[in-house]
């Protein structure tokens, strides 16, 4: 049974983490790396499974790419191809943001319709509208699964998200970066790890500026990195060590992260009785405490984060009274909920009525499709050992985490999807007194 972790529970986590760079901004500064007429090197790249998806699909299209440690080191100018490999394609959503590279390097691009986890109906099409927006000649060939586009002429004119869209937003940033004009991307999405990017891409020449909802691109030239640039600590493993901790009666401190990345988090956790403290210079302290039952409503940020839901539903099986969770970013994402009741957790579908969902959701809702969008938990519920398997890259640490604070022992299968986004994860919690061995 490989693909599989072993996990004896009931144990409390103790100790220190140290976060590693984030997923959500490793993919797109390497992508964003291609663009530049110099070396690009990256610091606090994660050694996750996405990132080795993306280095080599971009070793096909002809970049020269070293990875030691947790550093990068891109030279973009041996780009060979403008056509993105569809097997290698799927594997990885962030594919999509080649097009930004090779269009402003061949003036043509072909790229397959993107990959990564299957978590429901997040359109392409605004995305596509949007490069049309800015210029980009762009058709869909159903027979081979393939986008084509080409540019004439340069990147003019602006766009307007009809709602904002993580990364919809960096495609557009990327693309604007060298317009023949002053562009103007409106209600746009204000997720930190955006930040990262418009750092990354400023510190190396671009002129780009947030201003309120908006993003306003004076075109430049060209992009030279001048010093080597390091990411931010992930948000969301900094929320999986934290609920580790809290729902295993232990105590943990992690470093380091910005307030501002995990305010909403943080403050939902104090909202339930958890512990936590600021320990000043990014680190925090998370530790146990009687909890109390919360609602929660994903929501774009500054709200609360779609990836922390998961995670919060286990430790609200540990919490007493009923909880509820409303999820408006995704139509698929409580996969984990079946596998949860595997260990005994007392968890229900429930109906929210909602006057307007084609503008309360963030998908493509679809008014004759029945959707399943709230979960109430009841806790708090001692969870037993059990097999669950993993279908998507948060849910897997979900499982994990239940089957740490379970009674006896349980085997959480297909745990390649944790690779995917956590660079040493049993490694991390044995650190903390887990116990985990993967087979």
């Amino acid at each position: 049974m490989e693909d599989t972790y072993i996990i004896q529970g009931r144990k409390k986590l103790t100790g220190t983490v140290q976060l590693s760079g984030a997923k959500n901004i490793a993919l797109k500064v390497i992508i964003a790396a291609l663009m530049f007429e110099s070396p690009v090197t990256l610091k606090n790249i994660p050694r996750i499974q996405d990132i080795h998806e993306l280095i080599h699909l971009l070793e096909l299209l002809g970049v020269s790419i070293s990875f030691t440690g947790n550093t990068v080191i891109i030279d973009p100018k041996e780009i060979t191809s403008n056509k993105v490999d569809l097997l290698h394609a799927s594997k990885i959503r962030v594919s999509f943001l080649l097009f930004a590279p090779l269009l402003h390097k061949f003036n043509k691009a072909i790229i397959p319709n993107p990959g990564g986890c299957r978590l429901g109906a997040r359109s392409i099409d605004r995305v596509i509208d949007g490069l049309r927006a800015l210029g980009v000649h762009i058709d869909y060939d159903s027979e081979t699964g393939y986008y084509n586009a080409s540019m004439n002429g340069g990147i003019t004119g602006g766009y307007r998200f009809e709602k904002p869209s993580h990364t919809g937003t960096e495609l557009m940033i990327m693309m604007s970066v060298f317009g023949n004009q002053i562009i103007k991307l409106e209600n746009v999405a204000l997720e930190p790890e955006i930040d990262d990017l418009i750092t990354m891409l400023n510190e190396s020449g671009a002129n780009i500026q947030r201003v309120n909802e908006n993003i306003v691109i004076k075109g430049v030239q060209k992009l030279v990195q001048n010093k080597p640039f390091t990411i931010s600590s992930d948000r969301v493993e900094a929320a999986t060590y934290a609920v580790a901790g809290i729902a295993s009666g232990g105590d943990i401190t992690i470093s380091s992260i910005p307030e501002y990345y995990i305010k909403s988090f943080n403050d939902m956790l104090l909202k339930a009785g958890a512990g936590v403290e600021n320990l000043g210079d990014g680190s925090w302290r998370y530790y146990a405490k009687s909890l109390t039952a919360v609602d929660i409503e994903t929501s774009p940020y500054p709200g609360f984060l779609t990836d922390w839901q998961p995670l919060f539903a286990v430790l609200m099986t540990q919490a007493e009274g009923k909880s509820v969770i409303h999820e408006r970013i995704f139509e698929n994402r409580f996969s984990y909920v079946d596998e949860l009741r595997r260990l005994g957790a007392k968890i229900e579908y429930i109906e929210k009525s909602i006057k307007n969902p084609k503008d309360h959701y963030h998908f493509n809702y679809d008014l004759a499709k029945k959707y399943a969008q709230t979960i109430e938990i009841s806790g708090p519920q001692r969870l037993h050992g059990g097999v669950m398997t993993v279908s998507d890259l948060r849910a897997g640490a979900t499982l994990a985490i239940a089957a740490l604070i379970a009674e006896n022992e349980s085997h959480v299968k297909v745990v390649s999807h944790i690779s995917r986004g956590y660079e040493n994860f049993v490694e991390k919690v044995r650190g903390l007194g887990g116990e985990i061995r993967e087979i």
